[in-house]
């Protein structure tokens, strides 16, 4: 796989950047780096969109990039929702009654873990202690305790579930069953999510692209998870972090120092160069 220095000379017309937040933008204190400051505003000024691409809440992304974010493209709730400022490109609400019935099986786990409904208005919780409550908030600027997650009344686009424990051990498996239906996709160590089937972060680029008038060619990814591998084949400058997960490291054309070492800015700091 390439290395960064390989970049130099390329030549990229890049018009779109999609990038993964946690293990990737984001630094090992969940922090955006500071070097993506300027560059924004370098994009911004040449025309290239810049697009979150998360399982965060779309709520919390714009929360995220305070006024800069007001201009930006976001792939929200791992691609279920994909906007540009406050207008909606797409959404892919789910049936209410798999919902239903899905919460009522997370319920019965006898392994430890919560639920998060992702709906368009707020996301919603019925385990409420500081373990949990903590673990959401981290997520999800737009959270509500409820008593009963089946009485919710909202579009529901995804169903989050925590895992205390190890999410692709224990979880994925348990929801496994659903995937004959539904895309159950392991979005980090302690999470799974559970969607429409078809949803992905890579579709959603892809109705990015479509609205934007943006090819392949023209666009960059950046991520670690396997809810990011099916942007890998969506853009011509696939980049995997070095802390990757393996399957995305080999779906992906380049590798990004790691999230650690502030690899989104300085492969971007090449790219814009």
């Amino acid at each position: 796989m390439p290395e960064l220095d390989q970049l130099d000379g390329l030549g990229a017309d890049i018009r779109l950047v999609a990038v993964d937040m946690d293990g990737t933008l984001l630094d090992e204190n969940g922090r955006v780096p500071e070097g993506l400051w300027p560059l924004l505003d370098v994009m911004a000024a040449r025309g290239i969109h810049f697009a979150p691409a998360s399982g965060r809440q779309y709520a919390t992304l714009r929360r995220e990039f305070g006024a800069r974010g007001d201009a930006m493209v976001y792939i929200a709730e791992n691609g279920t929702l994909v906007m540009r400022g406050d207008v909606e490109i797409s959404s892919e609400p789910m049936d209410r009654a798999f919902v239903d019935g899905l919460v009522h099986d997370v319920r019965g786990f006898a392994h430890d873990v919560g639920v998060v409904l992702c709906g368009t208005r707020s996301a919603y919780i019925e385990r409420t202690d500081h373990a949990f409550r903590t673990e959401a908030d981290k997520y999800y600027a737009r959270l509500e305790e409820v008593e009963d997650l089946t009485a919710v009344d909202d579009t529901i686009l995804k169903v989050a579930v925590f895992d205390f424990a190890d999410a692709e051990r224990e979880t994925a498996p348990a929801l496994a069953r659903h995937r004959a239906t539904h895309q159950v996709v392991v979005s980090g160590h302690h999470w799974v999510d559970v969607m429409n089937r078809g949803v992905s972060k890579g579709t959603a680029l892809g109705r990015l692209q479509d609205s934007l008038g943006v090819t392949a060619a023209q666009t960059a990814v950046f991520g670690d998870y396997l809810n990011d591998l099916e942007m890998m084949g969506a853009a011509d400058y696939s980049f995997a972090m070095a802390n990757a997960h393996p399957d995305v490291a080999a779906a992906a054309r380049f590798r990004a120092p790691s999230n650690r070492e502030h690899g989104v800015v300085r492969v971007l700091e090449r790219l814009l160069t």
